[in-house]
């Protein structure tokens, strides 16, 4: 059996890792020579300065998590078996959740693969890579993909900026088949998702839930869709019965999209390029209301150092869009920025809510969907949080 090399653990460190957390920081590790010289995303095994074994990670010098663990077990052999065992796992997992395959196949940590998410439509799936360790792993785990779903299209959209805190170019490809448009079903509604230039993978399946439980809310109500992006969840409020839907977003290919997703559904909705929080306070100023307004903004929070701004800025959202709530509303508040904690998003909602002289009673309080896992010992897993809010 191959012996991957040792990193070595300072003295009293990685007593996360030993409960199985699966990140190790540069700082908990003993950073000579050897490991300087490892290749960034090197396969490791990751030892305390005792010699106890904690299992097989990959390494990389130049990260601040430096080392993110693929196995309890020392010496594993990261192939595509290694893969297949994972996927077949994870499909197993969303097998059990639903009957058609439009989901999150791979999570990251949740699902045991740091570095890698993969989205499925159907028959095609598109993976997007962010660690250097993962990188290097590519050819396994096409193979694995081969095996286990078969897709007839895989895309891969390396395009995301946080690859660059790895060492990482951006790119984007298809590894098998082509980059198209493709559509998709959630919640019994049909979408469009543009995989190669949309954001992200082309569709966000994290709010699938969120917009199921806002739809339930919509027949007969008027609804703003705040930061639509390709209309998820207007279109859904939409078929569901509202009465009136508007979406409102700031890129007009993404509203081209959802005017195309609106249309093969039969639903009627507005459809409005602007500034959200120039919009918000115009129809603040022409007294406009809606019975359900939904605002998932893109991450205000991209980095710690982020934090006191994104969290202003949360708060000023809430302002404004509870400001354009009718009498007896509802209003969905959303973050995906993984670096504002809940208490602290609930606590700017409800600040901003205040500050729009509204009362508001908290209804629901959600994250994403369960096609995505969080590890137990990693609540930046758990990035997504949803606050919906009655009115006065």
């Amino acid at each position: 059996m191959t012996s991957h090399k040792t990193i070595k653990l300072k003295p009293k460190e990685g007593r996360r890792a030993r409960a199985g957390a699966p990140w190790i920081f540069s700082n908990e590790i003993q950073m000579d020579g050897a490991a300087k010289t490892l290749a960034p995303g090197t396969v490791v095994n990751v030892a305390g300065d005792d010699g106890q074994i904690f299992g097989t990670g990959y390494f990389n010098a130049k990260s601040l998590i430096s080392v993110r663990m693929l196995d309890r077990a020392g010496d594993v052999i990261i192939g595509t078996g290694y893969f297949v065992r994972h996927l077949q796992h994870a499909l197993a997992i969303r097998d059990a959740l639903y009957a058609k395959p439009y989901y999150r196949l791979i999570h990251a940590e949740g699902d045991g693969l740091p570095g890698l998410t993969i989205d499925r439509f159907g028959d095609t799936v598109v993976a997007q890579i962010t660690t250097a360790g993962m990188e290097l792993l590519v050819d396994p785990l096409l193979a694995a993909l081969e095996k286990t779903v078969a897709p007839a299209n895989v895309i891969l959209r390396n395009d995301t900026p946080s690859r660059a805190l790895e060492g990482l170019g951006e790119y984007v490809r298809a590894a098998k088949g082509e980059s198209l448009r493709i559509a998709l079903e959630e919640n019994g509604v049909r979408y469009f998702a543009d995989l190669t230039a949309g954001q992200k993978t082309g569709w966000y399946y994290d709010q699938r839930d969120n917009r199921a439980f806002m739809a339930a809310l919509a027949n007969g109500r008027s609804v703003l869709d705040a930061y639509s992006y390709t209309g998820g969840f207007g279109i859904a409020a939409a078929k569901a019965g509202a009465k009136e839907v508007v979406c409102l977003d700031s890129s007009a290919p993404a509203l081209a999209i959802a005017e195309d997703s609106a249309a093969a559904n039969g639903a009627k909705c507005k459809f409005v390029k602007a500034d959200v929080f120039e919009e918000l306070e115009r129809l603040a100023l022409a007294k406009e209301t809606f019975d359900i307004v939904i605002a998932d903004p893109p991450p205000f929070v991209r980095a710690r150092k982020d934090l006191e701004p994104g969290a202003k800025a949360y708060r000023k959202l809430a302002r404004l869009a509870a400001a354009v709530v009718a009498p007896n509303g509802f209003l969905l508040l959303a973050s995906c920025s993984h670096n504002i904690p809940m208490e602290r998003f609930a606590a700017e909602c409800a600040a901003g809510i205040a500050r729009s002289n509204r009362s508001a009673a908290l209804i629901r309080q959600a994250g994403a969907g369960p096609d995505h896992p969080v590890h137990p010992m990693l609540p930046e897993t758990a990035y997504l949080k949803a606050l919906v809010y009655a009115l006065d």
